[in-house]
């Protein structure tokens, strides 16, 4: 495919050479350039292609990366990084070792802050605005905020404060869905240029002053000014929170149109205080299939650029699948279960739910700890809330898990969902730490199935349960095939043996079961036979198993997708070592850094905790301590 503006671009100053008329050729080619690679390696399309056009309207008017163009959370960046780079790299887009589907700052200095997580461009923002004035520095500071990002709290704390404090910032609301406003056209497009103007400010301060001096008269008409200006504005511009916050609001504009948003960003940009520039866009624009379905391609894999269809399909259901058909199984019988998404309906299985059960479904936007304080008030309310969240957004409520929830020992289910390492989206997205953290918490049950029937089991289990439980799983499809057989209730804290051997014996917990089953038979080619747990609860632990089995073995291996460091394998050590039992321990699981992205199996085969890597341990720890065993060369 050629882009021959595209790929005359090195760097900012190349772009910003190019006349405004060719600035639309420039948008069609990078779009192109997205829609292949995408197609080819997956990643986040619709929301891309969406700011295509704000992209180059913002990189053609700022001087990055000494100006500091902050993205939340960063999904949306392939454009930029076009622009800034690398587009010879592109095609490595979310592969181990390649450009990262988000920024990243050892990438590129064009990347001001590493982003995955939601509402949090503001607040960096107001620290660069703050850092720069303290250091008399002259850059300029843009925060591109998507309308659903700017549903979490985290994003209002920042506009009151940047109010406040009146720093030069410019805020981008990239709005693509929130019916916001509707007030575009040609008369809100003066109106928004004529606000950002330096003499239209002047004047309406020269004003105010004027008729604060002239008596009687003066201070009624200023009231009687600001209030029928208040009434126009809540006509006119709904979005007159912005206003009473101290953030001046400008829009909205048409966010495809390249020529309008360089003069609005231009005049935004020079404007004195903290700035709400007002950008409507259409998610998916330019790609059909993805225009008609944007949240299908929200975040999609590999797929057919003439049909739209994914070209890699799981044979087995997943287990964020099961999870949402079991839970409709669970409500139907149970008219006290409701479920609680942070704006992931889609991404959590619950689209059926909220079909069949739409006075049961509460969709809280970008908003983690209010999803979980929420299902405390339920279950005060006598109500079995089921809160889905991906692992990795949970963290971000900690607080809430720990005062709301279990302090109160309250009956919350928490479907903890992409748990452990989920690939292609990387470190801001992968579930490295729900282990460590919930197992922090008393009163907290922590489940993780092997596959997908124990997956059922264990939602049965949480639902008998008196106080919170979470049950974490990972993205994609398990080993089992689809499970229809009714759930059975497990005994609390009951691990399972899944093979009885002698002398090694290897702990899985959650998708690691499969591992250290592919381990097993690698090892008994080489005479080793070992006894195989499924551990399946990581609190509370299997003590009594878990104790006989050191003492009955001589190595005792756990592993687990999870963070070592406050993980299942050390309180496994724990537990033994403060028994007393001699027994040689191996843990393996995710390590003290943050994870790359790239394939799931092939980050496991990275680090070790796939089959070979656990069978590699094993052979390697014989043989430090006995004749006769030898990992075969590959």
């Amino acid at each position: 495919m050629k882009a021959p503006l595209l790929e005359s671009i090195d760097d900012i100053q190349d772009l910003q050479a190019l006349p405004l008329e060719l600035l639309p050729q420039l948008a069609s080619e990078i779009r192109e350039v997205i829609i292949r690679t995408t197609s080819r390696v997956g990643g986040h399309l619709a929301s891309s292609l969406g700011v295509v056009e704000l992209t180059i309207a913002l990189h053609y008017c700022l001087d990055s990366p000494h100006d500091k163009l902050i993205w939340d959370v960063g999904h949306q960046s392939y454009a930029h990084k076009l622009l800034t780079g690398r587009l010879q790299d592109f095609d490595s887009l979310r592969t181990l070792g390649g450009l990262s589907g988000f920024p990243k700052r050892a990438e590129s200095p064009h990347d001001i802050v590493e982003t995955g997580h939601a509402s949090t461009s503001i607040s960096y923002a107001l620290g660069l605005a703050i850092a720069r004035d303290l250091a008399g520095e002259d850059y300029r500071v843009v925060a591109v905020i998507g309308d659903g990002a700017l549903s979490g709290g985290l994003s209002y704390e920042a506009l009151n404060q940047a109010g406040h404090l009146k720093k030069n910032l410019l805020i981008v609301l990239n709005d693509n869905g929130m019916a916001i406003s509707q007030s575009v056209g040609a008369l809100s497009t003066y109106l928004s240029q004529l606000s950002l103007r330096p003499d239209y400010r002047r004047v309406k301060k020269e004003v105010k002053s004027v008729l604060r001096v002239v008596p009687f008269v003066g201070d009624r008409l200023e009231q009687w000014i600001t209030a029928f200006k208040e009434r126009a504005k809540n006509f006119l511009i709904p979005e007159f929170i912005f206003e009473e916050l101290g953030i001046n609001y400008v829009g909205p504009i048409d966010g495809h149109n390249i020529k309008d948003m360089v003069k609005d960003i231009r005049l935004a940009v020079q404007a004195e205080g903290p700035n709400l520039l007002h950008v409507r866009t259409s998610k998916g624009r330019g790609y059909a299939p993805a225009e008609r379905n944007p949240d299908y391609f929200h975040g999609t894999g590999p797929f057919d650029i003439a049909t739209g269809k994914l070209t890699k399909r799981e044979s087995h259901a997943s287990y964020t699948e099961v999870f949402g058909r079991t839970l409709c199984e669970m409500a139907e019988e149970d008219e006290k279960i409701v479920a609680i998404t942070a704006a992931m309906t889609i991404g959590t299985g619950l689209v059926e739910f909220e079909r069949r059960f739409p006075k049961r479904f509460f969709d809280v936007g970008i908003a983690e700890p209010h999803a979980v304080t929420l299902a405390a008030g339920m279950a005060l309310g006598g109500l079995r809330p089921v809160v889905a969240i991906y692992s990795t957004f949970l963290q971000r409520a900690f607080d809430q898990l720990s005062q709301e929830i279990c302090l109160q020992n309250l009956p919350v289910i928490l479907a903890v969902d992409r748990a452990g390492l989920v690939g292609e989206d990387g470190p801001t997205h992968h579930g490295s730490f729900d282990l460590s953290y919930l197992g922090l918490l008393p009163n907290m049950t922590v489940m993780a199935p092997k596959d997908q029937s124990e997956l059922r089991d264990m939602m049965f289990t949480a639902r008998q349960l008196v106080g919170p439980c979470a049950i974490r799983y990972p993205r994609g499809a398990g080993p089992g095939a689809n499970p229809e057989e009714k759930p059975q209730a497990l005994p609390l804290g009951k691990a399972e043996v899944l093979a009885v051997g002698a002398r090694v014996c290897l702990v899985g917990l959650g998708r690691t079961v499969q591992y250290v089953l592919d381990a097993a038979e690698q090892l008994a080619a080489y005479s080793i036979n070992p006894t195989v747990i499924n551990a399946r609860f990581m609190k509370p632990l299997d003590r009594d198993l878990f104790l006989d089995l050191a003492a009955s073995h001589e190595l005792l291996l756990t592993v687990e997708d999870n963070a070592l460091r406050g993980g299942f394998g050390e309180k496994v050590t724990c537990l033994i070592r403060d028994a007393g039992i001699s027994c040689d321990l191996i843990s393996l699981g995710l390590p003290d850094y943050f994870v790359d992205h790239g394939d799931v199996e092939t980050l496991h085969r990275h680090l070790g905790t796939d089959g070979n890597g656990i069978a590699a341990a094993v052979v390697a720890r014989l043989a430090a301590v006995s004749e006769g065993y030898g990992f075969p060369q590959a």
